[in-house]
């Protein structure tokens, strides 16, 4: 066993000091929140106790011809956000936690991923920040790829300790941190739809109101009607949300799914599509009002079937802002970073998984978002991105994010074209596009892309 101390917290705060394999092992999902499936987390050591520090958590790449890639990005952006931040990390810890596809044992799951761990220890000593232990975490046991000493790391690998019962659970529960089960758990809830009937019902639904929303849309005079159109349904939601009782999370979803009508989210998800009318949703952000908002925007989020996949963006960054305004930063991560997948280039979701990754206090942005409330006006872009990067005040440029992991067939993700309203339903032969038209299609991108009024860029 490597013998090293990890020590949580800063000087002045609570701390626990952990030690080796094991009790890191045990830390992971009190450090994370969530216990994070199929994925690899890095954690920045500091000083010579190895205080906790930056960490970074992105999903195994499937393919490992897609591993020496990610794996010197995930190092050089580990440490250049922890130089920015921190200081210079003195060490790094890796984690890469997957079960095996069935069930059979995590040895093969441990194996299969030697590579990538070598290749991620590697990326970090070219950098000059050594790897103190990588550990593979596999349907409840853990192995060390530093430790070759097979009395304290044997080949069958070690147990995980059970939730609750170490001194880092003890800990936790005295401050107050909660592990919110795994993060395929958390994903789920905010994933579209996949019951083929419940799809199809909704898919109907904004094929029907993408031709009479999206010409208002994208007339100047219209707009503010849809706007408030938008936000009076998305009120009377929250209202007919607020009056059920409390439930565990799979029953309340269920339960919220069943409140809202087709046609009703169909209205929202397109409205939302306006970067004002976000900007305006957005002030939901606290007390009772903000659960009510924060379960609405889930709803709508798994309302976002088929080719309005994309248009997810904006209920899962709302959902994204009412998690980290409230206090629930391993869910506001969570959100964000499925906004992003359904739209890389979208700006809001962007600086707000920066700012909260960064650590930053919400309160800035709550602030700006109250004030224009009580004006009556939207806060604009401008004065978003003043608050979440304040380099947006001095003529910076736009806000570019490192995206470490690629899309699964290596390709950016793109917009699919609208079917007409009156376009005959037809079952397509395999590789045969859909029968949307080009004018619906262009319509369509045009109304998803009016965020900026002068360059149309999506905000």
């Amino acid at each position: 066993m490597n013998k090293h101390h990890e020590s949580t917290g800063r000087a002045g705060e609570q701390q626990i000091t952990l030690r080796g394999p094991a009790e890191l092992a045990d830390a992971l999902p009190y450090l994370m929140g969530f216990y994070p499936n199929d994925s690899v987390v890095m954690v920045a050591l500091h000083g010579g106790r190895g205080r906790f520090g930056g960490r970074l958590r992105l999903g195994i790449p499937q393919a490992p011809g897609e591993w020496g890639p990610v794996a010197d990005q995930l190092a050089e952006c580990l440490v250049s956000e922890s130089e920015r931040r921190e200081g210079r990390p003195d060490a790094i810890v890796i984690f890469l936690c997957q079960d095996s596809p069935d069930g059979s044992g995590g040895r093969s799951a441990m194996e299969r991923l030697r590579p990538f761990a070598q290749r991620l220890r590697t990326a970090c000593g070219a950098l000059d920040v050594p790897v103190l232990e990588a550990l593979c975490i596999s349907d409840g046991r853990y192995w060390s790829y530093c430790c070759p000493d097979t009395r304290c790391c044997p080949d069958q690998g070690n147990p995980v300790a059970m939730p609750g019962t170490t001194v880092m659970a003890a800990a936790a529960a005295y401050a107050g941190v909660h592990v919110r089960g795994t993060l395929r758990d958390m994903e789920a809830r905010l994933q579209p739809w996949r019951t083929p009937a419940a799809v199809t019902a909704q898919e109907e639904a904004l094929d029907r109101a993408g031709p009479a929303l999206i010409p208002r849309l994208l007339d100047e005079r219209a707009r503010g009607e849809v706007a408030a159109e938008t936000l009076r349904l998305a009120r009377t939601l929250m209202d007919r949300i607020e009056e059920t009782q409390p439930a565990p999370p799979a029953l309340s979803d269920s339960g919220d799914d069943q409140l809202i009508g087709s046609d009703e989210a169909a209205a929202i998800i397109l409205g939302l599509q306006d970067r004002e009318t976000r900007d305006k949703a957005a002030a939901w952000m606290e007390g009772a009002e903000a659960q009510a908002a924060l379960r609405l925007w889930r709803t709508l989020a798994r309302r976002c079937v088929g080719p309005y996949g994309e248009h997810a963006a904006a209920p899962l960054t709302l959902a994204g802002w009412v998690s980290w305004s409230t206090g629930d930063e391993p869910g506001a991560r969570v959100a964000l970073a499925l906004a992003l997948r359904a739209d890389p280039d979208y700006t809001f979701a962007q600086l707000l998984h920066r700012a909260c990754n960064e650590g930053l206090d919400p309160e800035a942005l709550r602030r700006c978002l109250r004030e224009a409330a009580d004006e009556g006006t939207s806060p604009g872009a401008r004065a978003v991105e003043a608050v979440m990067d304040p380099a947006a005040d001095r003529g910076a440029t736009s806000l570019r994010v490192r995206r470490a992991r690629p899309l699964p067939d290596g390709r950016r993700r793109r917009g699919r074209a609208h079917r007409r309203p009156d376009a005959e339903r037809v079952k397509a032969s395999p590789g045969s596009p859909r029968p949307w038209t080009s004018a619906a299609g262009r319509r369509a991108r045009e109304a998803r892309r009016y965020g900026r009024r002068g360059n149309r860029a999506r905000r």
